[in-house]
């Protein structure tokens, strides 16, 4: 038995939790992830890594902190909550940390040069957008904007064929070259602040472009750990490539 539900009388047996993987796509997944965990523990004992206890508490301190779990009670409550007993919880804490720890092992020195290398690929640039259905509006448009006969924020406003977009009257936000196709990247990340940059079409419509301004991206700690995750991923597949088709 797995897991009862007392009040309702309900008993989840080992077979039923696979059998619903199975049939809902989802074993592949969950197989993957104890695999990758297996990799890790095992790359970070070959290591010498280890998860002090002080390291643990202080995490689960953070997560009741987030949680707003004051007292013993409230996150005992949770566990239960969650189905999980205090070990368990601590389990997963020390599996996080260990991983994070393995990735900055493996890639942590690396992060810097990949980025200081391939820096233009993360700049980024406040952009705007207008997307309509035909080629002829779009030319009509892109003049207009550019003779300033309209404001590309009013054009998007009126003529943009998605509600959202038209209600932040064009607002894109903050993009950089990975949010981009490589033919739309090099056009936006080529244009001035304020040029109108299009008609350029693709399967949803044809695009017009403005940039308010553009920014120098900085290795900032999301960005580190962004970089250093899609290392260790990366890493991670390959091992389990290896272990598969070896």
């Amino acid at each position: 038995m797995i897991a009862e539900k007392e009040n309702l009388g309900v008993t989840v047996e080992l077979e039923q939790i696979i059998g619903f993987l199975k049939r809902n796509s989802q074993l592949k997944e969950v197989h993957l992830r104890i695999l990758s965990q297996t990799i890790i523990n095992k790359a970070a004992r070959e290591r010498g890594l280890i998860v002090a206890p002080e390291e643990i508490q202080a995490e689960a301190n953070r997560q009741r902190y987030e949680k707003r779990l004051e007292k013993a009670s409230d996150t005992l409550a949770w566990l239960n909550e969650q189905m999980m007993a205090p070990e368990d919880w601590e389990a997963g804490i020390c599996d996080r940390i260990l991983s994070n720890k393995l990735a900055d092992f493996l890639f942590g020195k690396e992060v810097e040069k990949f980025f200081a290398q391939n820096r233009i690929n993360f700049d980024e640039a406040i952009v705007y957008q207008i997307i309509v259905s035909n080629d002829k509006l779009a030319q009509e448009l892109f003049y207009e904007i550019a003779e300033q006969e309209i404001s590309f924020y009013d054009a998007a406003r009126l003529y943009d064929i998605d509600e959202k977009r038209r209600h932040q009257c064009g607002f894109e936000g903050r993009l950089s070259r990975w949010h981009l196709k490589p033919d739309i990247a090099a056009a936006v990340f080529g244009a001035q602040p304020g040029e109108v940059i299009g008609p350029i079409k693709t399967g949803l419509g044809y695009h017009l472009f403005m940039v308010e301004k553009f920014v120098r991206a900085e290795l900032t700690p999301q960005r580190y750990q962004e970089i250093r995750d899609r290392m260790f991923q990366e890493w991670l597949d390959s091992e389990i490539n290896y272990l598969r088709y070896s």
